[in-house]
């Protein structure tokens, strides 16, 4: 039997490498979250400490603005999220060839990162009402705005994160697939058990802890997003991140306390988002290794 490992022992000097990252994180998380926590409980007119900008969460403006960033987090991470995975699960387990694998994750990284005013504009001149796929679908007699659709519209800006999200999905579960052995399919078959009940008793059991948790990632990617849904929507679609622009530097719902405060409820959201992320990630990593 061999021996038991010591246990391992941290000297000072050892912890010296640690400490670039605590600066980063202190300059860079947390003062920010500090002035955000004491500008929340500060009156907007005197700085007297006060709750009044947290019950002001209540009101229906910021209600709505919460309400349509989790919708629209929610449907573009479920979406983009089984999308991603029945793509990656496609081309990585499908037996295609190794170009369309490297061709398919270049594009995800690409397409992950392409965001922002560019891919808002991209989408305005490709489907708004003289886009050029409108126009090109009009001319062989489909109107895509015959009915209630708008790209300028929140089910407009969940088409335009799912160009991000289900690209981002792809990065996050191709290591995942990855980690899964042959040896486990072959056991199964080995047992009589078909392709569907390799997956439903195997496959999905061992990756369901990172597939959440992807989701869960994804979910906070969109639910954090700015500046595509302020150019595409101008800002008439009430969302949190544009809501907290408009408190603090806009000129008619000026309110900065009650900036902050929101801004400290997505905090809370997006913390508790990473926080799962993180047990689900732990949880998945006994079997994937």
């Amino acid at each position: 039997m061999p021996p038991a490992r010591p246990a391992r022992r941290f000297s000072p000097g050892s912890w010296l490498g640690l400490v670039p990252f605590f600066l980063f994180a202190g300059l860079f998380l947390g003062l920010p979250l500090a002035f955000l926590a004491i500008g929340s409980i500060a009156d907007n007119t005197t700085g007297a400490p006060t709750i009044d900008n947290y019950a002001a969460l209540s009101t229906p403006l910021v209600v709505n603005a919460f309400r349509n960033s989790i919708e629209i987090s929610l449907v573009t991470a479920i979406v983009g999220g089984i999308f991603g995975f029945l793509l990656a699960a496609a081309v990585i387990l499908g037996g295609l060839p190794g170009p369309l694998r490297g061709a398919l994750m270049t594009f995800s990284g690409v397409a992950s990162n392409f965001a922002g005013i560019p891919l808002a504009l991209a989408f305005a001149y490709t489907l708004s009402t003289t886009g050029m796929v409108t126009i090109l679908l009009k001319n062989v007699g489909i109107d895509l705005y015959a009915g209630s659709f708008k790209i300028f519209s929140k089910f407009g800006i969940e088409i335009v994160y799912l160009y991000f999200q289900f690209p981002l999905m792809v990065l996050i579960i191709a290591p995942a697939l990855d980690g899964l052995k042959r040896e486990w399919r072959e056991a199964a078959e080995n047992m009589g058990a078909t392709g569907a009940q390799y997956w439903r008793r195997v496959a999905l059991p061992i990756l369901a802890p990172t597939l959440i948790g992807s989701m869960i990632l994804l979910f906070g990617n969109s639910f954090g997003a700015f500046a595509t849904a302020y150019q595409l929507s101008a800002g008439l679609v009430p969302l949190v991140p544009l809501a907290i622009g408009n408190q603090i530097s806009g000129d008619v719902l000026h309110n900065v306390g009650l900036g902050y405060s929101m801004a400290m409820g997505m905090v809370a959201v997006m913390g508790v988002s990473i926080l799962a992320y993180s047990w689900l990630q732990r949880r998945s990593e006994r079997w994937l290794r």
